[in-house]
């Protein structure tokens, strides 16, 4: 039986990158680079002529840069794009405007053969999405009131991959100022995760920053693990907290770090049934195993549902062996959390 290869297309403005990119992602067998353009009108003829499965496109290019593209392309193209930046909040607008995912572009002092190895895996996942859904339901706000009434006894840990940075954001600025303390661990790289969080933190009622040890949970305040660290909950006499801890090549769990389990791990042993859980859209199985542990401690489960996710890895395998006490579309999920809370209030 002959492999499917994914067809792919590279959009730089650089000759030089171009050509390096396509050079080193033909060397793996399951990717076929079908066409390069150097602008995005060349993109979209290629697009249309080749009919590619997966664009890698830079977001900073003459003519029109990618994120004005993507907004044009894929009302009409929808097309798993994986974006190619700089460090910069850039890349959340991309992703908002339909991206798939996204890394960072290689400087002078970057390993290539690192950055394409993290290229190519995030291809063979982007070509596995539903970008389709990356136009979100989620606008209204009517559960983020001002509401007086303090919620008490819970904490709720999320954990999220591809697709997750715009289902967080979307579940996070529906929540209300006096929800419980959230902590998130959302795969992404460092340096990203604060941009990220002060993204969040502009554009929602809640109080969102990057983790450091020794930060408190408290309620109305959303903590992000930092990449390349994992985080921890921790119970004291005085209140609960969040540790942090370096990363490193002999750390990872399940290839993450930050890794979903290892906060779910926490919170299960930490809290028990004070907790509630909630797994989002990515590719893997990592948290799968930790909110398991988190529902057999007691804890509220809630996953995202296959419709919904845009790639539906990590919620499917927690739904598959139990780990999901419930699963809701993503625009359902703040009021389930809603529920869960006031029930127990």
């Amino acid at each position: 039986m002959e492999k499917k290869t994914i067809k792919v297309l590279v959009v730089d403005d650089s000759l030089v990158f171009r050509e390096a990119f396509s050079k080193k992602l033909s060397e793996d067998p399951y990717i076929e680079v079908i066409g390069k353009a150097g602008d995005v009108y060349e993109a979209r003829d290629m697009i249309i002529n080749f009919q590619p499965d997966v664009v890698t496109l830079d977001v900073e290019m003459p003519k029109m840069n990618g994120i004005e593209f993507l907004k044009r392309l894929m009302p009409q193209y929808p097309l798993p794009a994986i974006v190619v930046s700089a460090v910069s909040e850039k890349v959340f607008d991309a992703l908002n405007a339909g991206a798939v995912d996204f890394v960072t572009k290689p400087g002078l002092d970057t390993n290539l053969d690192n950055f394409i190895k993290d290229l190519i895996v995030k291809i063979k996942i982007a070509a596995t999405a539903k970008v389709g859904n990356h136009r979100r339901v989620i606008r209204k706000t009517n559960t983020a009131t001002n509401n007086s009434r303090s919620f008490t006894g819970s904490v709720i840990a999320m954990g999220a991959s591809t697709g997750g940075t715009n289902a967080l954001y979307d579940i996070i600025k529906a929540l209300p100022k006096d929800i419980p303390g959230i902590v998130i661990v959302q795969h992404m790289p460092p340096v990203f995760t604060k941009l990220y969080a002060e993204r969040l933190n502009n554009n929602s009622l809640l109080e969102v920053k990057e983790a450091e040890s020794g930060d408190e949970i408290l309620p109305g305040r959303v903590i992000i693990a930092p990449g390349g660290y994992h985080m921890r909950v921790k119970k004291t006499n005085s209140g609960l907290f969040v540790e942090t801890e370096k990363g490193t090549e002999f750390n990872k769990v399940n290839g993450h770090c930050p890794s979903v389990d290892v906060l779910f791990y926490s919170v299960a042993q930490q809290l028990g049934k004070k907790a509630i859980g909630v797994i989002l859209t990515g590719m893997g199985k990592d948290g799968a195993d930790g909110l398991l542990k988190m529902r057999k401690a007691g804890a509220r489960t809630l996953g995202q549902n296959e419709d919904s996710s845009i790639v539906y890895g990590m919620p499917k395998v927690a739904f598959e062996i139990g780990a999901v006490e419930k699963q809701y579309p993503l625009q359902k999920i703040p009021d389930g959390i809603m529920g869960i809370i006031t029930e127990n209030d």
